[in-house]
């Protein structure tokens, strides 16, 4: 069967498993998750190559061998189950499942809404905790405003690089692309970061990723505009804020869902803050709008999540039953 047989019926596939099941943490608990053998291989790679006795120019080779080698190896192995895996509906559907272990549509949902709850029930102090779950700022230094900004930005950003991105993949190159962009996504969370040890190294990772990411960053901030009635936003509101401010981000993918849901929301994000490695003092994302940004705020990013990731789905629905 060709990759492209059938591709977009795995991508609906893989959208409803995931959106059922999630990431269960009884398996998980007893295997490890393939994200954790493609970082055990970056981490691998990087220990060979990353020498701190080489000069610059030298790591950087190194760091794009690496990718290359990390890249290939990803899609060798999606080849593998594209070619092993039954035809039909059965392949299908098992495709559709082991896709679905490499989205993050039921987990992302789990981690935000976590943060909302903690609000309530514990307080500024329990919602800290929780939202240095999934971002990396000092969350000692957050106030309200700011652990709900942090959790609306997160839920944006990873609607974008930890859904759309490896759903589009899926759709364009089946498991092999998939399989790939989770490769070069963890890539760049573990080694393209600007440090001492990983600018040069990890100089290719970074750049790669801003390249795959840079269609569906763009889908996702049009798909989050597009719902912004379902939270008594504008579409036009949110589409207007996303093309003035996206390129105002330091990313050159996460402004334009962040900006989008900005837009959506009428808040402001991005801004000030202070990570592990020290203050960031990038400009704010929809500036004129309300910068106290509260847990009801977290309640409404989450309504925009949820209908954005369902209106995704039915688009590759239909066009499964077009093509």
């Amino acid at each position: 069967m060709l990759i492209a047989e059938h591709a977009l019926w795995v991508v609906v596939a893989a959208i409803v498993f995931d959106a059922l099941i999630g990431d269960p943490d009884w398996i998980w608990r007893r295997l490890p998750h393939p994200v954790v053998w493609i970082g055990n291989a970056i981490g691998g790679l990087e220990r060979a190559l990353n020498l701190a006795e080489w000069p610059a120019r030298q790591r950087k080779i190194a760091g794009v061998g690496a990718v290359l080698w990390l890249v290939i190896g990803a899609m060798i192995v999606g080849l593998l189950l594209e070619i092993f895996l039954p035809d039909g509906r059965l392949g299908i559907a098992i495709k559709g499942l082991l896709a679905s272990v490499l989205l993050a549509q039921r987990s992302l949902y789990q981690h935000v809404a976590r943060v909302r709850a903690a609000f309530a029930e514990g307080g500024l102090t329990a919602a800290r905790k929780e939202v240095a779950m999934i971002v990396g700022r000092d969350p000692d230094r957050l106030d309200e405003a700011g652990v709900s900004r942090a959790a609306i930005e997160s839920t944006a950003e990873n609607f974008s690089d930890g859904i759309v991105a490896p759903i589009f993949w899926l759709a364009v190159l089946g498991l092999p692309g998939l399989i790939a962009y989770k490769a070069i996504n963890t890539a760049d969370s573990m080694i393209g970061h600007r440090s001492d040890r990983y600018e040069a190294f990890g100089w290719a990772a970074a750049r790669l990723d801003d390249l795959v990411n840079l269609i569906p960053a763009r889908l996702s901030g049009l798909l989050i505009a597009l719902v912004a009635p379902m939270v008594r936003g504008s579409t036009a509101t949110a589409w207007r804020i996303m093309w003035r401010d996206a390129s105002k981000h330091r990313s050159p993918n996460a402004g334009w869902p962040e900006s989008a849901m900005a837009g959506a929301l009428g808040v402001a994000l991005a801004g000030p803050r202070i990570y592990a490695e020290g203050p960031v003092n990038d400009a704010f994302l929809n500036t004129e709008a309300r910068k106290s940004t509260t847990p009801d705020d977290i309640g409404s990013a989450l309504k925009l999540f949820v209908a954005a990731c369902a209106l995704q789905a039915a688009i590759y629905a239909a066009l499964a039953l077009m093509l």
